[in-house]
């Protein structure tokens, strides 16, 4: 007895280049700019428009109408990312970023945002983020320049006294603040001073 074979959904024509275990990544971005049925993602350098629809229809199903890139140059930079001291005048450019935008038929939406990151620790992630950033400027060339916290809080203090929000209150000398030990005794009595002739 015979089994029927289940017919396959002929899909478009692909190119012949076969990848098993791929070794690089794809990173989807959120675009709220563009249509539900486009998708934006940053891909490795070497990564062509055929490489990308096939690997999207083989591993996702998902069929690719036309696909776009283009290669974003960053920014300039001192000295390179995560070195414990920036070196002033060295300069460094990162490595850029290929994007690729691809057309599907069917729109995709993209899951809702939660509203809280606890699960994700995210608050000792930020605050690990800005000491890193503040300790990163101590060291910038022009560190100097810039002013102290402790300059801005004298700054802020003498703001505040001038618009009449705070009120300037003196120290105040307490009377009892040094102990009486007994009655004053001058120390030095046998030295002379002599009077400084003018000449």
């Amino acid at each position: 007895m015979a089994t029927k074979l289940i017919p396959r959904i002929p899909g478009p024509r692909l190119g012949r280049k076969e990848i098993y275990l791929p070794n690089f990544t794809l990173q989807l971005i959120r675009t709220p700019n563009l249509p539900p049925t486009y998708a934006t993602f940053i891909v490795p350098l070497n990564l062509n428009k055929l490489d990308i629809r096939d690997y999207l229809w083989n591993v996702y199903g998902v069929p690719v109408l036309s696909v776009r890139s283009y290669i974003q140059q960053q920014k300039i930079r001192q000295d390179k990312p995560g070195a414990k001291r920036p070196s002033p005048r060295r300069w460094y450019r990162p490595r850029s970023i290929k994007k690729m935008t691809i057309e599907m038929e069917q729109p995709f939406a993209w899951p809702e945002a939660p509203e809280s990151f606890e699960e994700w620790d995210k608050d000792t992630f930020d605050a690990a983020n800005k000491d890193r950033e503040e300790q990163e400027k101590q060291f910038r060339p022009d560190s100097r320049k810039e002013p102290t916290k402790e300059r801005k809080s004298i700054a802020e203090q003498a703001k505040a006294l001038l618009e009449g929000k705070q009120k300037w209150v003196p120290n105040k000398i307490v009377e009892d603040e040094w102990e009486d030990v007994g009655e004053e005794v001058e120390v030095e009595t046998d030295v002379d001073v002599s009077k400084v002739e003018k000449s």
